[in-house]
């Protein structure tokens, strides 16, 4: 199963963990479990690094210490899961590639990549495992694990392996070591999700050289943001929030900062949501406007956060009157809220 994706559209996403503080967890990722587990810990630390092709010359360094990322849990509990999931975007067709290395653990060793990943009970997962000896695709479903495949493999431990998953459409690839490999067809009608790690029980393993290539494409939520920063230039901020299937609360689906989409809103954006009313916030810089944005049938689907630049006197209403422009020319292109997330 050949996959033809990524024509001229496509962009990648790739994670320099060196831009990170050592020692410590790097922002913009959820440290998460399944709906049944627990989380772990991790970190950026420092690892000996294979380069990824060999080397030219026969005295060029094998072996580079670079900045990697680390689950170093060792807890033995049985149902300690770690993931660590990527809140920066959610991705349809895509590739997720990384290296891995399984540095230790006594009653698990084992690694791989978290695709398609709604919410901690509706995910894919490839991963290796050298206590397993196998090399297998998981999916859990409502929170019910569906069925593994995979072939029987011997994974080495403290060696850096290469771990891909290819998703296009309904068909997914993954691949262990170039060679490897799981083919299956996903007819559940998910197309896309956050991606991640993933380690089980006790097991420390690295992730370097991470990078994510996926068609580039632009929701009409971020399509509305990008229209009213091009129109209002000097918004101090502009964020639309929404609640997803089988979302728990509203979460920024589009922002004029993209690093805050996937991130949980509060109580006023659930307010907003459920009741159809306004929020209003302010501080010494900055006033906030929070409105809701209507489906055609007139049934709140979103809160549109509007952040001026506040000035002495500034209220309430006029800071709604402010805003308001910005809300009315989104709604005229609105009509439901799958139309606004796709």
């Amino acid at each position: 199963m050949a996959l033809g994706i990524f024509p001229a559209a496509a962009a990648e996403r790739v994670f320099d963990w060196g831009e990170y503080a050592l020692d410590r967890t790097p922002p913009g990722f959820l440290s998460t479990a399944p709906a049944y587990a627990t989380g772990g810990q991790w970190k950026i630390i420092l690892d000996e690094v294979a380069p990824v092709m060999e080397p030219l010359t026969p005295n060029a360094a094998r072996l580079t210490r670079r900045p990697v990322l680390a689950q170093l849990s060792r807890s033995q509990a049985a149902h300690q899961i770690p993931m660590f999931i990527f809140e920066g975007a959610e991705y349809g067709d895509c590739k997720v590639a990384t290296r891995f290395k399984l540095a230790a653990g006594v009653v698990e060793q084992t690694a791989g990549i978290v695709f398609r990943f709604q919410n901690e009970s509706n995910f894919y997962v490839a991963r290796a495992s050298a206590s397993g000896r196998n090399f297998q695709c998981f999916k859990m479903a409502n929170g019910q694990w569906k069925p593994p495949i995979g072939p029987k493999v011997d994974v080495t431990t403290n060696a850096w392996h290469a771990l891909s998953v290819q998703c296009e459409g309904t068909r997914i690839l993954c691949s262990l070591d170039g060679t490897n490999e799981i083919k299956l067809i996903d007819s559940s009608g998910t197309r896309g999700g956050k991606a991640g790690f993933w380690t089980e029980s006790d097991c420390v393993a690295y992730f370097v050289d991470t990078k994510i290539s996926f068609s580039e494409t632009e929701s009409l939520a971020q399509k509305l943001v990008k229209d009213a920063l091009r129109e209002y230039p000097r918004l101090l901020g502009l964020k639309i929030y929404a609640v997803k299937t089988n979302g728990a609360g509203p979460t920024v689906v589009a922002s004029k900062d993209p690093a805050e989409i996937g991130k949980s809103g509060g109580k006023n954006e659930s307010e907003v949501l459920t009741r159809g009313v306004r929020a209003y916030a302010k501080s010494k810089p900055s006033v906030s406007v929070t409105l809701p944005l209507h489906d055609r049938n007139g049934d709140p689907i979103a809160a549109v956060c509007v952040i001026l630049k506040t000035f002495p006197g500034e209220t309430e209403e006029s800071a709604l009157i402010r805003a308001q422009p910005i809300l009315q020319k989104m709604q005229t292109q609105v009509q439901s809220l799958d139309d606004l997330l796709q």
